[in-house]
């Protein structure tokens, strides 16, 4: 064999083990908007610690909608088991995610983290805390944080529905942590949108889930409604960006 016909069987074979092609993985992304009128959220009004508390405009965060509609904190998971996984999400596993007790209240109010993943129960206020985290198939923990402290958990086992994160001292905080055994997981922004990067071309199954409605089970997309039995849709993933546009969610769904 020439070093000809030698050189190109190992470029082949170079370029073919390990590579990652373009079109082989897809973006789902899409907007959660309030199929209603806009509701008000109501004022929480802080009675323990009123000296630190009470600077604060505390506001329940069960349902938050933006000015233009948009439904904040809602989930967006892959429930496909032994998913793929893109080689540049698979790091993300290693960084630390942090819940923060922060101006007498949970930031961010809805927080994934993968099995693993390190979580940073943090506390930037000057009093103390405690973040009770009600997970079910995981070990429960209640860290008591003093002010400017920390404590980390780590999870190994997934959560089926996010878990209820509490302050035992300040009753009116509370936060969820969805913990997922891969990174593809979203929570909707203020503006009710979200995206889902890094995803293998093919059809996966998605789950969508709001602590005030649990799962969604109606959604309408492109003016059509349809029903997702406990919040499961099927979507087909292309290579490059698929959008889903506007999924609106009835004003019913959310008194239950």
């Amino acid at each position: 064999m020439n070093r000809r016909l030698v050189t190109s069987l190992a470029l082949v074979l170079f370029t073919g083990v390990g590579s990652v092609r373009a079109d082989d993985w897809g973006t789902i992304s899409g907007r959660f908007v309030f199929g209603g009128a806009k509701p008000t959220a109501s004022d929480i009004k802080a009675d323990k610690d009123v000296e630190v508390c009470g600077k604060h405009k505390l506001l329940n965060e069960e349902l938050v909608v933006g000015a233009d509609g948009g439904v904040a904190n809602v989930v967006v998971f892959v429930r496909d088991k032994d998913i793929k996984i893109h080689p540049d999400l698979a790091a993300t596993k290693n960084t630390p995610v942090t819940l923060d007790n922060k101006d007498c209240r949970f930031e961010p109010h809805v927080a994934v983290i993968q099995t693993g993943q390190p979580l940073v129960l943090k506390n930037s206020d000057t009093i103390g805390h405690n973040s009770n985290v009600a997970t079910i198939k995981n070990s429960p923990s209640n860290s008591l944080i003093p002010a400017g402290g920390d404590s980390k958990v780590t999870f190994n086992a997934e959560e089926a529905i996010p878990a209820q994160v509490t302050c035992n001292i300040h009753p009116w905080m509370k936060a969820w942590l969805v913990v997922r055994p891969n990174p593809y997981a979203a929570v909707s922004k203020p503006d009710g949108s979200f995206e889902i990067k890094g995803l293998p071309a093919g059809e996966v199954e998605l789950q969508l889930w709001h602590e005030k409605a649990g799962y969604i089970g109606e959604i309408k997309v492109g003016g059509k409604s349809e029903k997702t039995a406990k919040g499961r849709k099927k979507v087909t993933v292309k290579a490059g960006e698929n959008a889903m546009g506007d999924i609106t969610l009835d004003a019913s769904l959310f008194k239950k």
